[in-house]
């Protein structure tokens, strides 16, 4: 509710002060702007509470704290400017979180209701006493004094110059917690008791010469105060107003502005009384004059201790828990607007998707009436010689006898006779079925059949048979030009066709709100498997070192206790007599700073301990590490990494990375190899995360530029002695930034193989690092990928590291090592980390003398496959769309029509597919050895590929036309690459096999098992550890939170595969259902980006730190 603050009155004071007592003053700095905090301000302001109807419930207008006026005296603080928003800082360094909707404390909502009359009384009495004053000074109070109480912080409720803002001073309302102790307060403050005592408390300080006390002396929350000035003792003396500016727990919370008033005291006293709320722990003040002078304790502020509620650590939770109240609001706000958003944009697909039916059916209308006539021009009453109905005059509804005299006709010779028909051209198909029989009544060879009008039959449409419809052989059809009748009483036809024009524009409505119900239920049914999944993975991504540490829960909430298991008999702690846990939170940032160590405790899991930590709310991530003493001593801090878990539902977020690829391929737009799929699809799943992705690559002028929206001219720069142009587009809903050098560096019609190769992507890379400097970006991380863009982690560090890309860290991942080496290690030794795509391909190269060096930054992470692209669920190129659910009969679909397509037999047989380019990396030896063995066991095989070498192309040209000529129907050769079929080639496919001889990931095999195609591996790189053999692998499966789902085979020889490809054969034939599931099993494991996403995000984060 919004509401005026009206001046306050006197209040009781319920203690009494002893004798010789002191009040406690803290001494704090006032600084020229203030922090977020509630606003309440007024001549004199509490809490709120219901004002009376004939006061105004606006809030009050925002003001500006008044300017200096130059050399000012001791006490004089300069103000900022109008509109100075510069932040105080928490004193205990707390100040991080924001400010909150002023909540009512207790006091307030346990209020008892007053009668209205009552209340408006006092609202009055107290307005008049607030403004008792002359008119000068109430117009000075108008001059000088406002706020909103809305503002986030006193920064925005400030003292200004403004003429006429005091106005709304006169529509503030009574904020106190009990109405009727503020009538008893009133008398009370009336005793001579309560005069004695301030009184004496006034000679008291001012014996000591101490300007300033408040009663009662120890302050309490939920509290009336009263704070006294001498104005004699400050900086005001000569001032004639006083006002006291001030809000509570480090300018945080609650501000206020009150007018003093002169007392009677002995001494120059002036005072005001203030309400201290339930949230307080202290309060903040200084006194100034409605202007520009201030009494601030020499620049220090005034600190008023409150005991006895909140403690600073308290009031951090309370603010936090009411930012997280605050975020619920917003993020249900947020979702209902988006609701209104999507129902509004339904709504007009609704409309123009109606106005797109009328449309149709109205064309569709004028191309059966434009038909029609034509037929109407044919059609006859009768025609004596070959038919007639009788009667002659009918209507639709009737049922009438046509006639047929087949003399000299083509079915003169049948046994039996039949009419099919129709009518309106034909236009519901066959509605006309019977039999005719002989007929004696007329001279000649007639045939007979009773036959129903349908109703709105403007024309009847027949042809004679032999037999019914499906069994005829012979016909009568008027040399085709069928037989045709006019209904000679038929509705009329203007109404006929409104009548059909609504009809056609049902039907289309029906049509389509089935098929906008079969895309939505199958998009709602995609989007639910992918959080699914996601959901699966994550919880595989957390229990990733279940060896070592885990977490009860799992998914750890924000506000919450968790209860962290480690087991140091698998780390550099094993033995240890003793373990002491230390940790943090947000990446150790967190305003507690680290916790003090904890001893960890045995716990009834194995040789597993534990030890319990309460979660902020404002923790969105748990860091720690274990030491063998409390005081260090050795460590165990993940090599270096340290440990992290996600910690949700927090009210802060972790901040975002801005991450920026810089790379020369990118699928779909310009794709070679695999390089091109992972720059997209890593950029995708990084950004599904909240993380800001852009990718810089060149402009060729071979690019498929179909795939790129909003594709539009963004600026041009210069450098390396030549204009480039910058090109802006969303690619995949990824931020796409094209370079182009009017050097025609990029102009030569492909990506690779031109002599200088080496030189154009070299300048590219200089250029994408000249551009972000040029455009002021500050990313994080540079990713850079394989020799191409390689040179970026040198340049970075040579040329822009030091000169305005200081922010940035530099990640290079190797693809493959059979290309460009001098690069690759150039950029080994400067990148900040390294990456190859899978964690056996890293081992396997970590020999190499470009690797070895650098082998404390280099890491294997997996690629992924894009599940969008790779989706049996929602795939055009298969006839079946399936799931784990339906695999078999999905699979068996597939599998015929790739028989049908590839000219294989029909038959149920194992199917084995190859999908590879043909190279010796590939096994090519191998794969001719899997055809032969193949069809021994009875098998049939399908190799999709071709090879850049011409020898090796030619080599299997030769091979294909062998086995198609002898084994045709078992076996099929497709030297070329057809993307459509190879969809098709995973999904009929029983087995797809990857006989590599090295492969640093591989992604034939992960697409397999997205369509449920059982792989069959060579041990290497990627299909080691992406493939567990269903016979060895179990306990190898199980560390990664997987089941087998392969055969595997070690050496390069063909008695290691034929040892593979006979189990899978022996399994296919004698275990139908156990593969079945197997099938099944493979499908519902996560081989996408979700969790190489997070691992890189992880090694970016540690990247940066």
């Amino acid at each position: 509710m919004e509401m005026a603050l009206h001046a306050q009155r006197s209040l009781l004071c319920c203690r009494t002060v002893a004798a010789g007592e002191r009040i406690r003053l803290g001494l704090g700095s006032f600084t020229q702007s203030f922090p977020c905090c509630k606003m309440s301000t007024g001549v004199r302001s509490v809490h709120c509470m219901a004002a009376s109807s004939d006061y105004s419930r606006k809030r009050p207008k925002k003001g500006f704290l008044p300017k200096t006026r130059g050399n000012d005296p001791k006490g004089f603080l300069p103000r900022p400017q109008v509109e100075t928003t510069t932040q105080k800082k928490d004193r205990n360094d707390s100040s991080s979180v924001r400010t909150t909707p002023v909540i009512l404390d207790e006091a307030e909502e346990q209020s008892p209701s007053i009668d209205g009359k009552i209340v408006e009384d006092i609202l009055m009495e107290k307005e008049l006493e607030a403004f008792d004053n002359d008119e000068d000074e109430i117009g000075f109070a108008r001059k000088h004094l406002t706020a909103d109480s809305n503002d986030e912080g006193l920064g925005k409720g400030k003292v200004s110059n403004n003429v006429g803002a005091i106005n709304e001073l006169k529509n503030f309302a009574i904020d106190e917690p009990n109405m009727e102790e503020t009538l008893l307060r009133k008398e009370y403050l009336n005793t001579p008791e309560h005069e004695r005592m301030l009184e004496d408390l006034a000679k008291e300080n001012l014996s000591i010469g101490s300007k300033l006390f408040v009663y009662p002396q120890v302050v309490r929350p939920a509290q009336s105060i009263e704070v006294f000035l001498n104005r004699s003792l400050s900086s005001l003396v000569n001032e004639n107003d006083v006002f006291i500016m001030g809000a509570f727990n480090g300018w945080r919370w609650k501000s206020f502005t009150e007018r003093l008033q002169r007392t009677d005291l002995e001494g120059d006293w002036w005072s005001c009384r203030l309400y201290i709320p339930n949230e307080a722990y202290q309060m903040d003040f200084v006194f100034f004059n409605g202007d520009n002078v201030y009494e601030n304790n020499d620049s220090k502020d005034f600190l008023l201790p409150v005991e006895g509620g909140m403690d600073a650590l308290a009031f951090e939770d309370f603010m936090l828990e009411e930012k997280r109240k605050e975020h619920e609001r917003l993020t249900a706000e947020q979702a209902e607007r988006e609701k209104q958003e999507e129902e509004q944009r339904r709504k007009e697909a609704e409309k123009a998707a109606i106005g797109a039916d009328k449309a149709q059916a109205k064309l569709e209308v004028e191309k059966k009436r434009e038909s029609l006539h034509r037929v109407l021009q044919l059609a006859k009453i009768s025609n004596d010689n070959v038919w007639c109905i009788e009667p002659s005059i009918f209507k639709g509804g009737d049922r009438v006898r046509l006639c047929y005299n087949r003399s000299f006709r083509p079915l003169s010779q049948t046994t039996e006779i039949w009419i099919h028909g129709g009518h309106n051209n034909w236009n519901e198909g066959l509605t006309i079925v019977g039999r005719l029989q002989k007929s004696d009544e007329k001279d000649g060879d007639w045939w007979c059949a009773e036959v129903f009008i349908p109703d709105r039959a403007l024309v009847l449409d027949w042809v004679f048979a032999d037999g019914p419809p499906q069994k005829a052989n012979m016909y009568d059809n008027n040399n085709r030009l069928d037989f045709h009748a006019v209904v000679p009483k038929s509705i009329s036809e203007e109404l006929f066709w409104v009548e059909e024009e609504h009809k056609i524009f049902k039907k289309l409505q029906e049509e389509r709100k089935l098929k906008e119900e079969a895309v939505l239920h199958k998009a709602q049914k995609t989007a639910r498997m992918k959080a699914e999944t996601r959901e699966r993975t994550r919880k595989m991504f957390l229990l990733s070192q279940k060896h070592i540490v885990y977490t009860e829960p799992l998914i750890i909430q924000a506000g919450t206790e968790v209860t962290v298991f480690y087991n140091p008999s698998n780390t550099v702690l094993s033995g240890k007599s003793e373990v002491w846990f230390r940790c943090s939170f947000n990446r150790w940032t967190h305003r507690f700073g680290p916790l003090p160590p904890k001893k960890m405790l045995h716990s009834d899991v194995g040789s597993y301990l534990k030890v319990t930590v309460e979660v902020p709310l404002d923790a969105y991530m748990i860091d720690f590490v274990f030491s063998e003493k409390e005081d260090g001593g050795l460590f165990d801090n993940n090599h270096g990494v340290d440990y992290h878990f996600p910690v949700y539902g927090g009210v802060i977020k972790e901040p975002p990375m801005h991450v920026v690829h810089i790379a020369v391929e990118m699928a779909p737009i310009a794709k070679v190899g695999g390089l091109g799929d992972v720059v997209t699809s890593l950029s995708r799943a990084v950004q599904d995360l909240g993380h800001t992705v852009d990718i810089i690559m060149p402009k060729y002028d071979c690019m498929n530029l179909s795939n790129v929206k909003d594709f539009h001219h963004s600026r041009n720069f210069s450098w390396g002695g030549t204009e480039i142009k910058v090109w802006f587009g969303r690619v995949e809903g990824l931020s796409v930034y094209f370079l182009e050098p009017q050097n025609g560096m990029f102009w030569v019609g492909c990506i690779y193989g031109r002599n200088n190769d080496a030189d154009r992507f070299g300048f590219f890379c200089h250029a994408a690092l000249e551009y972000l400097l040029q455009t002021g970006s500050h990313p994080d991380i540079l990713h850079c990928h394989d020799w191409s863009s390689a040179p970026v982690a040198w340049l970075f560090k040579e040329h822009y590291m030091h000169y305005g890309l200081n922010s940035a860290r530099v990640v290079f991942t190797i693809h493959n090592l059979e290309f460009g080496a001098h690069f690759i290690g150039k950029a080994m030794a400067h990148a900040d980390k390294a990456t190859t795509v899978s964690h056996t391909y890293a081992k396997e190269v970590s020999g190499n003398a470009l690797i070895s060096p650098h082998l404390h930054k280099f890491h294997g992470i997996l690629n992924g496959i894009d599940p969008d692209i790779w989706d049996p669920y929602n795939d055009n190129f298969i006839p079946v769309s399936y799931t784990s659910e339906n695999v078999v009969d999905g699979k068996k679909a597939a599998k015929v029509a790739l028989q049908q397509r590839l000219g294989l037999s029909q038959s149920d047989l194992p199917l084995v597919g190859i999908i590879t380019r043909l190279t010796f990396q590939k096994g090519i030896h191998l794969i001719k050895h899997a055809v032969w063995r193949t069809l021994e066991q009875h098998g049939q095989l399908v190799l999709l590929g071709s090879a850049p070498d011409p020898r090796i192309q030619n080599e299997f040209v030769d091979f294909a036309n062998q086995l198609h000529s002898s084994h045709a129907g078992s076996v099929k050769l497709c030297l070329t690459y057809d993307e459509p079929l190879s969809h098709l080639i995973y999904a009929g496919s029983d087995f797809i096999l990857v006989p590599s001889i090295f492969e640093p990931c591989g992604l034939t095999q992960l697409i397999a098992m997205r369509y449920g195609a059982i792989p069959i591996v060579r041990k290497t790189g990627g299909l080691y550890d992406t493939v567990f053999d269903v016979d060895n692998d179990k306990d190898r499966a199980q560390t990664q939170g997987l089941e087998p789902n392969g055969f595997n085979f070690e050496g390069t020889d063909s008695g290691g595969l034929d040892y593979a490809l006979n189990r899978a054969m022996s399994a296919w034939y004698n275990g139908r259902e156990w593969f079945n599931s197997l099938c099944k099993r493979v499908m519902e494991q996560d081989w996408s980006w979700n969790r190489p996403a997070l691992d890189y995000i992880e090694l970016y984060r540690s990247t940066k730190e």
